[in-house]
């Protein structure tokens, strides 16, 4: 299928080498099996040992819960938002070990019913083989291959590279092939029963082909031990970067782990789970660069309910005893993520939380990268991440935010919203924000009830919708799509307790659909009920924090509540994520003109783009911040612009007039007053800074605007305010 253009839906990439080169996805009908969480025996992190227990996971069914299935392409790692800088060029027998030896703190006992007395496994620290003193069970840390030895009559071992959870990884040259692989083999070659699953189950990761996981390409033995032999990837892992570089850039940081998030979701639709993912187990290679997923030692089928798991404390969920599950897997993307931002005591006093904003700056300055992690790493796998696509979706929303700049945003549709709801709406000079700017939700196109939504799309009348609507469930019982869009209708109607009736059905089928916290919201704002819609809209932020359309709607909410602060911050974030969303910088520029803030609002209005339908109307806004006179008064300066843009904007008909008068008003209030002193070079829309002209500028203004008012006694009070104006003469 090499060549063809890939059928998901809004991608324009082509498949190369069975995946798309784009999202990363198979093609659209390529048989994939998804594996349901179950019940296997893990160990402790780092420990070698087990428990077991059971972990009943959580089969989401909103949008939320899905995710558009879009990732980056492998050509594009940061999706073209971020440069992350290629690794240096590694000569790899230069990274083998010169002394391999496993450190004291991570040998222990290999037996699953050894620990110290208190729930830990049992050190062995002091030698590098013989007897647990605990159990009296056999082990060996001790690497078993040598530099010269041919393993398979194929690979010849070149030294030791490192180790891990799992075991020693060589580094071997293929004779055959004539290029460098990976042998991974057993950590403990004493464990008898780590050697029997390596031997007995981990040949299936020979069929794991994704252009971000290493390569499997055998599994061969020498003697009774087993190994893996893999591709060798020429590039320093995560955790090397992090370890030579401190704390990564956010956006850097974030364009690794989102690009990892599609191998996840690759190896999740073949019904596996990785397990033990940290920084050390992705690597950054070649220039331009990508990310690998490697030592695949750890992966286990979902469907396994046998063999140990092994994963790393600070990373590994806290249900991680319980058996390995998608969200559980998800969890140690989160923290691995969290581990590369900043420095934080993550194995000991944060070890299942996250460090406050006020102890981290990195997580103050970029709230939805804050979020998401909250919402990575939560206690409870259901309020987790759902699948690897769902957390790439909203990482690169958080991506998007935390590179914003206005210069040069980048914007891109949304998988769950539509577009601004104010270009939609006239602006009126003065009107307050309410529930008609939130933005329309998309429609779920899984849903059973979607075909239906489309085919009714183009009835605009409530009433009429809402009567179809109610035609229509009993057809479609198993949709959610259809009880939310018929509450959308009844809100249009003000049917505000029927409308709360279909939400509460949808909630009870599925608790954690924030689609009804979002249509609540709008509800409560079109009951004038602010502080409570801003709740449910904070709510939606946490479940889908990458999507500015959430950011917005609680920026509304907020500024509705009086919470300045919020609606400021929120209103900014947006504009500056994408310009195209005017509701935020008309909101960010009323904030800001409140606070006294006038030159800040007038380049909040300043960011409406062009290209925009209401950029009229916004300059004609900035025009009116620089002149407005509470809380401050304007200068000279903040005159000048205003007449600048109005000219600028060569406004025609009422609001041109209308605009006109307010900047002659505002002028000559400001010269009477002795604000500002008479200045003959300071020139206001074709008129000197002196009170006889501006008298007559104001005068011919008025006149205008009286001429093109359509009411007789709006007319006559414009003439008179006119012949009030007027510069006395002595005729």
């Amino acid at each position: 299928m090499d060549g063809v253009k890939c059928q998901q839906p809004g991608c324009a990439g082509t498949i190369e080498g069975g995946f798309c080169d784009r999202c990363g996805l198979e093609p659209v009908g390529a048989p994939a099996t998804v594996g349901l969480p179950m019940t296997v025996t893990v160990a402790p992190p780092g420990s070698g040992s087990s428990v077991s227990g059971t972990l009943s996971g959580r089969s989401g069914s909103s949008p939320s819960r899905r995710g558009s299935g879009r990732v980056s392409s492998r050509r594009n790692l940061g999706l073209g938002i971020v440069t992350v800088p290629p690794p240096p060029a590694i000569d790899p027998e230069q990274a083998v070990l010169a002394v391999p030896e496993v450190p004291p703190h991570k040998r222990f006992c290999p037996n699953p019913e050894c620990d110290d007395g208190h729930g830990n496994p049992t050190p062995l620290s002091k030698r590098q083989s013989g007897h647990c003193p605990q159990c009296g069970r056999r082990y060996s840390f001790v690497p078993t291959l040598q530099r010269g030895d041919l393993v398979a009559e194929q690979y010849e071992v070149r030294g030791c590279l490192a180790f891990g959870g799992l075991g020693w990884i060589y580094l071997a040259k293929d004779n055959t092939l004539g290029r460098w692989v990976v042998l991974k083999g057993l950590l403990n070659t004493a464990d008898e029963s780590a050697a029997a699953a390596a031997v007995a189950e981990r040949q299936f990761l020979a069929a794991v082909k994704h252009p971000n996981i290493v390569g499997i390409y055998n599994f061969v033995k020498r003697g009774a031990e087993g190994f893996i032999v893999m591709e060798y990837v020429g590039g320093p892992t995560l955790k090397e970067i992090r370890k030579t570089r401190g704390p990564l850039p956010p956006a850097e940081a974030i364009a690794c782990v989102h690009r990892v998030l599609g191998a996840f979701g690759y190896l999740h639709r073949q019904g596996l789970v990785y397990c033990d993912f940290k920084p050390d187990n992705f690597m950054l290679e070649g220039d331009p660069p990508d990310v690998k997923l490697i030592d695949m030692g750890g992966v286990r089928r979902l469907a396994d309910t046998g063999g140990d798991v092994y994963g790393t404390q600070g990373y590994s969920a806290p249900e991680a005893g319980d058996g390995p599950t998608v969200a559980s897997d998800l969890y140690t993307v989160g923290r691995s993520l969290a581990v590369l931002l900043m420095d934080f005591r993550f194995q000991s006093a944060h070890r299942f939380t996250l460090p406050s904003p006020a102890e981290q700056s990195v997580l103050a300055a970029h709230e939805p990268l804050y979020r998401c992690l909250l919402k990575a790493t939560a206690r409870d796998p259901d309020q987790r991440f759902q699948s690897a696509e769902e957390m790439a979706d909203q990482l690169s929303g958080a991506l998007r935010a935390v590179s914003a700049d206005v210069a040069t945003p980048h914007p891109v549709d949304s998988a769950l919203f539509g577009g601004d709801a104010l270009t939609a709406h006239e602006e009126e000079e003065g009107a307050p924000p309410g529930a008609a700017l939130l933005p329309e939700l998309k429609v779920d196109s899984d849903d059973p009830g979607a075909s239906f939504l489309l085919g009714t799309a183009g009835v605009a009348a409530p009433a009429r919708r809402a009567a179809l609507l109610r035609e229509a469930l009993p057809r479609f019982p198993a949709s959610a799509e259809l009880p939310l869009r018929l509450a959308r209708a009844l809100l249009d109607l003000h049917s505000f307790d029927e409308a709360e009736l279909e939400l509460a059905k949808v909630a009870r089928e599925d608790p954690f659909d924030w689609r009804v916290r979002w249509y609540r919201a709008r509800a409560l704002l079109a009951q004038g009920k602010p502080a409570e819609a801003k709740r449910e809209l904070d709510a939606v932020y946490a479940e889908v924090p990458g999507e500015p359309a959430a950011q917005l709607g609680l920026a509304l909410a907020a500024e509705l509540a009086g919470d300045e602060a919020t609606a400021i911050r929120l209103y900014d974030l947006v504009s500056r994520i994408d310009p195209a969303f005017v509701t935020a910088s008309f909101g960010l520029g009323r904030c800001l003109e409140r606070a006294g803030r006038r030159d800040e609002a007038a380049r909040a209005y300043g960011r409406v783009p062009q290209t925009s339908s209401l950029y009229a109307a916004a300059q004609a806004a900035l025009a009116r911040a620089l002149i407005r006179t509470n809380p401050t008064t304007p200068g000279a300066d903040q005159l000048r612009q205003a007449s600048a843009v109005f000219e600028a904007l060569a406004l025609e008909g009422t609001n041109g007039a209308r605009l006109r008068v307010e900047v002659l008003e505002t002028a000559l209030s400001l010269l009477q007053g002795a604000t500002l002193p008479e200045d003959g070079s300071l020139v206001l829309l074709g008129q000197p800074f002196r009170e006889r002209h501006l008298r007559r500028g104001l005068e011919q203004a008025l006149r205008q605007l009286a001429r093109l008012e359509g009411d007789r006694a709006r007319q006559v009070m414009l003439i008179d305010r006119a012949n009030a104006v007027r510069p006395r003469t002595l005729l």
